[in-house]
Formats: C-alpha cells, structure tokens, sequence
C-alpha cells in the first residue's frame, strides 16, 4: 500500500438529515412516554380554545338569529309617539294622525293604539287595584298588518266587530288573565266584553304583548276614549324610511312637529346585536387567559420534560445529533401537545355552540375564521411554550448530560 493512500483524509461527517416524518414521530415517541402529563397539560390548551370557540360561535349564532328575525320582520317600521311640550307637559297627537300618516307616498300599511284609562280584570269580582300590569288600547283595524302580528286563537278586529265589545288579547295579557284561545268573556271598564282572539309575540311592539285591545269604535262608544292616538305605526317601501321619517313628524303636527318623537323599534335588535358583541370581547378576553394559562402548563411540562431527559439528549447528542435536531425534537413535542389540545377544544367548543344554539332554538354557527384563529393560536401558544425549553435542551454538552444522570 502506498504512502499517497495511508495519507488520503477522510471525507468530513455529515449529520443525518431529519425529515418532517420524522420529526413528527420523534415528537409523538416522546409524548407517549409520559401520557398522564400530556393529558392534563392538553387540557389547559383545551379548555382555552373551547372557551374562545363557544364564546363566537353562541354570539354568531345569537348574531345570526337576530338577522333572521330582522329579515322577516322588516326594518321599514317607525313608530310616533307624543312628546313634550315647550312647557314640559306631555303632548297629544291629534285624532287625524293615523290618516295623516296614510297620505304619505311611500306609507304602505298605518295602525294606532290609544291608551284608555281603565282596567281589565278576568270577573266583576276582582278589585279595580288588581289590574295583573295589563293596559286597554283602542286599536286600529290596520294594526295588526302593520305590526306583522300572528293571530294565535280566533280573530283580529274587523270594521264589523270593532264598533262592539269585543276585545282581542296580547301574548303576555292574555297569560295572565289565563286564556290560552279565543272565547269567554272579561271584566272592562264597568262592562263586559267578548274575548275574539289572542294574538301571537309581537317582537317590534312588545306593549301590544301587554295590552286588551278593543276596537277604535267601541272604545269610544262604551270607554270613553277621546280619539286621541299615544302610537302611530307605518311601514313603508324599505328605501324610502328614512324620507319618510324625515317628514313624519311634520305631517302628523304641522304646527309644531318637534312634540312628535320618531322611532325604529328595528333599531332595538339591532343595537342589542351590538351589545351582544361587546359582551363577546369580554369572554373572548377570559378565554384568552385560559388560554395563556394552558400555555404555561405546557411550557412548565416541556421544561420539567428536558431535566428528566437529560441522558437521553447526551446520548442522541453522542450519536451525532446535532443541537437544531434536538431543539426542533423539543420543539415539535410542544407544537404537538399544543396542537392535540387544540383539537380537543375545538371539537368541545363546536358541540357547546351546537347545543346551546338548538336548546335555545338558534341556527348553529360557527364561523371558519374562528376555527383557524384557534387553530392559529394554539400553534403560537405552542411554539412560545416550547421555544425556551427547546433551547435548553440544545445547549446541554452530550458529557455534561450523560454525567449528571
């Protein structure tokens, strides 16, 4: 053998290289040496992320629900009521509004209530004191359409039956007296009248809800109502309400329009969809802190993991591994544990949202842009737990390992 060959140098040692397969199987090896720990430090991830699922997913399908409930009621409702006088007493709208409102172009369906000063009670025998939070409206025929009311029992008012004592019950009025159809007679004022129907929710006028309603005519005739509306309601063509409640005020008192307030009971869904988002942040705020919580579980579980396998990082170390595999090894178990609580509070957080959404009659949803921000954040929970014990396991020298077990 010849000099030149004795003396050839040997090609440097390359370190294997580590493939994403692999990678995955290290992280998973190291995980399911100690499963008890995993579980219980998944759970914190777990019980963030659900929090944070369920909390969007209650509020977007309560969200969804009121958009519904506002698609089919309509947001082209206004409603007037008096206001005050310059002096500070109450004002009265006159007997001619209801008709002054129906001459507006736009105005598509007009209905009124006039409050009567009396009580309704189920017999004669029930002191006047008892009235169960119950009021007498005098009611427009036109009211009903209007208000998109359901007739739950019997019938509305008609021109035929609203110049006799009949009376038509709200939803919660007619709960209280205790009439679940139409039927049987009540007790107002001094007289008795004939219960002709009970009427379904009225979700954009709950004092209707509230309230005996007896025909304009016969409030008049045996109350003795004055004629004078307390509420004007219209509906009018949707891209015409806000015209049409610029000049609302003015047609119903032209002398002095500033006594008439103007409404949108629409506006109270909605703004109550706002409040709904505010409470949201405030929950998603909590889950966040769950979530930071579960973090530090896992970041406290991967630190006591690389004091407890020091030997084995000096031997991987022995063998040639270099410190990027070991602190990617470290840093996948973390991604992984991060990752399987995700999931976990994923599908927990959909199931809650599903649930709660049919318990209480809602569409479920859930948007995607929830589940990718849980999942967005468990990734980044997961490296930042991760990441400090990764690099300490790296900087661990294979001796110093090996010789401190």
């Amino acid at each position: 053998m010849s000099r030149a060959t004795m003396t050839t140098p040997l090609p440097p040692l390359v370190p294997a290289r580590l493939s994403g397969r692999d990678v995955v199987r290290t992280g998973l090896g190291g995980l399911r040496a100690r499963p008890a720990r995993v579980v219980l430090s998944a759970l914190g991830i777990a019980i963030g992320i659900a929090t944070m699922v369920a909390v969007i997913g209650i509020s977007s399908s309560s969200k969804e629900d009121l958009m519904r409930r506002l698609d089919r009621l309509g947001t082209n409702l206004l409603t007037a009521k008096p206001g005050s006088t310059l002096f500070g007493e109450e004002a009265r709208l006159p007997e001619s509004a209801p008709a002054m409102v129906a001459r507006i172009g736009p105005v598509t369906e007009v209905g009124a209530l006039g409050t009567i000063e009396t009580t309704v009670r189920r017999t004669d025998r029930i002191p006047d004191e008892i009235t169960h939070g119950i009021s007498v409206q005098a009611a427009s025929t036109g009211l009903l359409a209007t208000l998109d009311v359901p007739v739950r029992h019997g019938a509305w008012l008609n021109p035929a039956t609203a110049r006799y004592p009949g009376v038509v019950l709200g939803a919660e009025a007619a709960r209280r007296l205790g009439f679940d159809r139409a039927g049987g007679r009540v007790w107002i004022g001094g007289r008795w009248f004939t219960v002709l129907g009970v009427l379904g929710p009225a979700e954009l006028a709950p004092e209707v809800d509230r309230s005996a309603l007896v025909g304009w005519e016969a409030a008049g005739t045996y109350l003795g109502f004055d004629g004078h509306p307390t509420t004007v309601y219209e509906r009018s063509a949707d891209d015409a309400v806000e015209d049409v409640r610029a000049v609302l005020g003015r047609t119903i008192n032209p002398q002095n329009p500033e006594e008439v307030e103007v409404s949108r009971p629409s506006d109270a869904l909605e703004a109550r969809a706002a409040a709904a988002g505010a409470f949201t942040n405030l929950l998603l705020g909590l889950g966040a802190v769950a979530l930071l919580v579960g973090g530090v579980g896992v970041a406290n579980t991967m630190v006591i993991s690389v004091l407890e396998r020091r030997r084995e990082i000096g031997l991987r170390r022995s063998l040639g591994a270099t410190r990027g595999q070991v602190r990617v090894q470290f840093l996948a178990e973390s991604l992984l544990l991060s990752a399987l609580g995700g999931a976990a509070g994923i599908v927990l957080g959909t199931a809650v949202t599903v649930a709660f959404a049919l318990y209480r009659g809602w569409p479920p949803v859930v948007p995607l842009w929830a589940l990718g921000g849980a999942l967005a954040a468990t990734l980044a929970i997961g490296t930042m737990a991760g990441l400090y014990p990764a690099m300490r396991a790296a900087r661990l020298a294979p001796t110093v390992a090996l010789a401190s077990v």
